[in-house]
C-alpha cells in the first residue's frame, strides 16, 4: 500500500482524534476509558513545535496513522530525550506504516540532537509491546499494577531506544 508521510498540521487533528478514540473504545492502547474531545486530545498529545510529527496518508487521502515526538521532560537535564506517540488507523496495522513513521521520527530526533526515545505502553497492549521491541526498544522498567482500565489492572511498561 502506498502511503505518503506529511508534516502534521492542525487540519489533521480531527482525524487523528478519531483514530485515538477508536483505540479508546476498542483496545488497551490508551489509558483513557472514554472518547476524548478535541481539546482533551490536544492536551494529551502535548504537541511541541520544532519536534518531529508526521501523518501518513494513503493514495486516496485517508489518514492511515500519525506519530510525534515531544520532550520527555521540561527539565533541561533531559533535553536529549523525547517521548514517542504513534497510532495507526484501523486496518492499517501490519503494513510497515508504523515503521515508516518511526524511522522518520528517529531521523528528525537525530537532527535535533536527541539521543534517546522513550515510549510508555500498557502491559495489556501486546501489539504495541511487540512493535517497539521489534524495532530496537528495550524494556527499562515498569510500574506494576499502577493502572486500571475497564476493570483490569495493568502495568506501565517503560521502553527506550538509544539513537
Amino acid at each position: 500500500m502506498e502511503v505518503e508521510l506529511l508534516p502534521l498540521s492542525l487540519d489533521d487533528m480531527e482525524e487523528m482524534a478519531g483514530i485515538f478514540n477508536h483505540y479508546v473504545e476498542h483496545s488497551f492502547a490508551t489509558y483513557t476509558e472514554t472518547p476524548v474531545s478535541m481539546a482533551r486530545f490536544e492536551g494529551l498529545m502535548n504537541f511541541t513545535p520544532g519536534y518531529p510529527a508526521f501523518v501518513a496518508r494513503d493514495s486516496g487521502g485517508s489518514l492511515a496513522g500519525f506519530g510525534l515526538l515531544r520532550p520527555y521532560s521540561p527539565i533541561p537535564a533531559f533535553d536529549r530525550a523525547a517521548e514517542l506517540t504513534c497510532f495507526l488507523a484501523k486496518g492499517y496495522t501490519g503494513r510497515g506504516i508504523g515503521s515508516m513513521i518511526l524511522q522518520a521520527l528517529e531521523s528528525g530526533a537525530v537532527e535535533l540532537g536527541i539521543k534517546s526515545i522513550v515510549a510508555t505502553v500498557s502491559s495489556l497492549n501486546e501489539g504495541s509491546l511487540r512493535f517497539h521491541r521489534a524495532r530496537g526498544f528495550v524494556e527499562q522498567g515498569r510500574l506494576v499494577g499502577i493502572g486500571s482500565r475497564n476493570g483490569r489492572r495493568f502495568d506501565v511498561v517503560y521502553l527506550q531506544k538509544m539513537l
